[in-house]
């Protein structure tokens, strides 16, 4: 399911989450102070803003409670990071992801009303970004390019089914490797098991085909 989604803050953690859930056709818009970061940004991103994010005027004027999820992703400035977190939840923002450098950091985001905190670099971008435009992802692992092992809930009508009357891999485009429930693990689940209430399964399969599967659960 596409979903829209804010990015303050373009160095290079914020652009590459940027960039990556936009190639997973999600919309972006990004926002900077700094004019030249948005306007090399501009041939890339329809939705780039020049603002003051830590002015509440400017702020109010992008419908901030549009956005599915907002990411404050200023790396070298706390304070701005603090301020602009408290004027997206002041302003109605449904989930503001804010970027942290220490646990002290960490934790006076979360007072401020961050609902979750980005405590990360390099790769962990592109992970931030899958698991951001998915609905029920609760893990993933990137294999090869556009391909990933994905940890989803069962969907509720596979309650009592066994794999093999399911038939995943031709109607979802989708491999199981592993079952998980109760927080154990059988990662060579037999074409008979049958699906119980709470399972989840790790499945191999392109970004897109899983997102399709995921809106489903």
């Amino acid at each position: 399911m596409k979903k829209n989604i804010m990015i303050i803050g373009m160095g290079r953690f914020g652009t590459r989450i940027a960039e990556k859930l936009q190639d997973l056709g999600h919309d972006v818009m990004v926002v900077d102070k700094n004019q030249q970061a948005i306007e090399g940004l501009a041939m890339r991103f329809a939705d780039a803003q020049i603002g003051d994010y830590t002015n509440p005027d400017m702020l109010s004027q992008l419908d901030i409670a549009s956005f599915d999820a907002v990411l404050v992703t200023i790396g070298d400035n706390l304070e701005d990071s603090m301020i602009t977190t408290m004027f997206l939840k002041r302003l109605g923002a449904k989930n503001v992801y804010s970027r942290a450098r220490s646990e002290t950091e960490v934790e006076l985001l979360r007072k401020i009303g961050a609902d979750e905190i980005i405590y990360a670099d390099g790769d962990a971008a592109d992970k931030l970004a899958v698991m951001l435009g998915g609905n029920n992802l609760f893990d993933y692992i990137q294999l090869t390019n556009g391909y990933a092992i994905f940890e989803v809930p069962i969907l509720k009508a596979w309650e009592g089914k066994t794999i093999i009357e399911l038939d995943v891999r031709r109607r979802y485009k989708i491999n199981i490797v592993a079952v998980k429930n109760d927080h154990m693990l059988d990662p060579t689940p037999s074409p008979d098991y049958r699906f119980k209430q709470d399972d989840h399964i790790l499945v191999i399969g392109s970004s897109r085909d899983v997102f399709k599967f995921d809106a489903k659960t």
